[in-house]
């Protein structure tokens, strides 16, 4: 949902252009078509009958800004939704204001670049009216306009423009374009790089763009990967077909509940990353390692922002730089109170200097009068007069002195400014420093989170095996002599595993030095499951010995012809069952 403040400055820009005779005043007849043209560009129905109603009391001759804001926030603004095009809306208003106002001619951008510098000034300008952009706005466009460009930002260049400005601390829109477009900051630019500069400073500020480039993609349904020109906002990632946005191909929708986790190279594909949603997870591979770290902590930064409730970083920034500048002020207004102040002291005092002056120029007249009679007295006066001219001689010194001590303290206070920016900075490093190492160490905490279900598997397999043992145990002294040799073979298992496990747990320590190990351990459990099940199919049956035949006929069973009579079939069907059954609790309690 876009800001009322900055559709209206844009709607002002519009307003202004149609007061011809800079009264602040516009005609019905126009207010009706820039309401009908509004309303049309924002998706409202136009109530033309409405604006009657408003105007009901005042129908003759041109109305006044005031009277037209009340219906333009009642019966446009009020009914606003966020599913129109800002960019539709906002060229509306600049066609119906620029051509008044520039000369495109005599610039070295076009129309369209043009458009794009009025849409920055709008979003860095003052929320005040008429509108203007203050120095250290200007400053904050053209470093990122240099930057853009890959020139080297001239200090000595501003300081000298803003020198020329003969204390002007502000300007226009119109007055921005065209120090763009005179090309003063981008000397032996062309045009081309000069406007791809202002789109690429166009997109971060207007359109929210926080970064893009090319990256793989891997498909949901068909598993390829993909080349796509993806799009960074603060609250989606966008991609394309290509870098033209003409053809996008969907959107990854950010919230508080998204993240963002690195993977290891597989499928042949390396700086794999993977943005977990809550409905889908999305595999992607960037072209290579800083690139893969950047996207990471650009997706990163969006999803923090959106946890914590904040706008976009350039809208955060704009608001930090603008309270800063009203603290400031307040504090220059305190300063030129004080020294107002002092200065009202130190002419209260030089009034009172020349009241004794006057004083002492009439008490020398009379002493001259009287010079026989009182010259004595005359004397006494003087000597008091002049040490109270010395003393507020000592007075007007020490208000100097104080007045010095106050500019000093001034300079002293930008300077500590100065180090609380340099330390805020530090700050957001340190901040982010702290944030990825908590990243990480989250990462080994799954890590051990999974080792240790795997030690306690191995736990519970152990105890298994150990309970199987005791019911072994329990059985007859004759089928315990029968079956030594199997639980002999049972306790060797037993050793084995428990040497097993108490490798699992100096693994278990080793855990973030020896991760790929885990990998071949998995391959060896996975060989073992093999061997098995070779034996369970040797138990079920699937390999038979040749025995001699006997003269009776053959006998034909399950796998094939025998030579053995049915009494030998039977039993040696009643021992198979026996050995299966035995066979099949030896590989469960392993």
């Amino acid at each position: 949902m876009w800001l009322r403040e900055e559709l209206l400055k844009s709607i002002w820009h519009a307003f202004t252009a149609l007061d011809v005779d800079q009264r602040g005043k516009v005609s019905k007849s126009q207010l009706k078509v820039l309401s009908h043209n509004l309303c049309t560009v924002m998706k409202i129905p136009h109530d033309p009958v409405a604006l009657e109603e408003h105007f009901k009391d005042n129908d003759e001759g041109p109305l006044s800004n005031q009277g037209y804001m009340p219906y333009l926030n009642r019966f446009i603004l009020d009914k606003v939704c966020g599913d129109f095009d800002i960019m539709e809306f906002n060229r509306m208003c600049w066609t119906l204001c620029y051509k008044k106002n520039i000369h495109t001619k005599h610039l070295l951008i076009s129309d369209n670049d043009a458009f794009k510098v009025w849409c920055i000034f709008n979003f860095l300008s003052e929320d005040r009216y008429p509108l203007v952009i203050v120095m250290e706005e200007i400053e904050y466009f053209l470093r990122k306009l240099t930057e853009a460009t890959g020139t080297v930002w001239s200090k000595e260049s501003f300081a000298e423009y803003k020198q020329r400005q003969n204390s002007k601390n502000f300007l226009t829109a119109w007055e921005l374009i065209e120090l763009v477009g005179m090309g003063y900051f981008s000397k032996g630019l062309n045009r081309q790089i000069l406007s791809m500069g202002i789109n690429e400073v166009f997109n971060e500020l207007i359109l929210d763009v926080l970064k893009e480039g090319y990256m793989m993609k891997k498909g949901h349904v068909r598993k390829n990967w993909t080349e796509r020109w993806f799009v960074l906002r603060p609250t989606s990632l966008s991609y394309y077909v290509c870098e033209d946005l003409e053809e996008k191909k969907g959107d990854i929708i950010l919230d508080q509940s998204c993240c963002v986790e690195s993977l290891a190279d597989k499928e042949g594909k390396k700086c794999l990353f993977i943005i977990k949603c809550a409905d889908k997870s999305f595999e992607i591979s960037a072209s290579d390692k800083k690139k893969k770290q950047e996207w990471i902590q650009a997706i990163q930064t969006c999803i923090q922002q959106l946890r914590l409730g904040l706008l976009s970083p350039h809208r955060e920034a704009r608001l930090r730089r603008w309270e800063l500048r009203q603290r400031q002020q307040v504090e220059e207004d305190d300063l030129a109170e004080r020294m107002r102040q002092l200065q009202a002291a130190n002419e209260s005092k030089q009034r009172e200097l020349e009241a004794m002056r006057i004083k002492m120029e009439e008490a020398a007249a009379k002493a001259a009068l009287e010079e026989q009679r009182r010259k004595q007295t005359q004397l006494d006066l003087q000597d008091r007069y002049r040490l109270d001219l010395e003393r507020e001689k000592m007075v007007r010194q020490q208000m100097e002195e104080q007045v010095a001590q106050k500019s000093s303290e001034l300079e002293q206070y930008l300077q500590r400014v100065r180090e609380l920016e340099d330390m805020y900075h530090r700050l957001e490093e340190a901040l982010e420093d702290e944030r990825q190492a908590k990243h990480d160490e989250e990462a080994m905490r799954k890590l051990q989170a999974s080792l240790l279900e795997e030690e306690a598997a191995k736990r519970a397999e152990l105890e298994r095996i150990q309970q199987q043992q005791q019911r072994a145990l329990s059985q007859t002294e004759a089928e315990k002599q029968e079956l030594m040799a199997e639980q002999l073979a049972k306790e060797r298992d037993l050793q084995a595993a428990v040497q097993q496990l108490e490798r699992l747990q100096r693994e278990r320590q080793g855990a973030v030095k020896q991760y790929e190990e885990v990998t071949r351990k998995l391959e060896r459990a996975a060989n073992k499951t093999k061997t098995w099940k070779d034996k369970v199919a040797k138990h079920e049956g699937l390999v038979r010995f040749i025995q001699p035949g006997h003269k009776e006929p053959q006998k034909i069973t399950n796998w094939g012809p025998a030579s053995f009579t049915d009494t030998e079939l039977d039993l040696k069907k009643k021992l198979w069952q026996e050995n299966s059954k035995t066979t099949q609790g030896e590989i469960f309690s392993c």
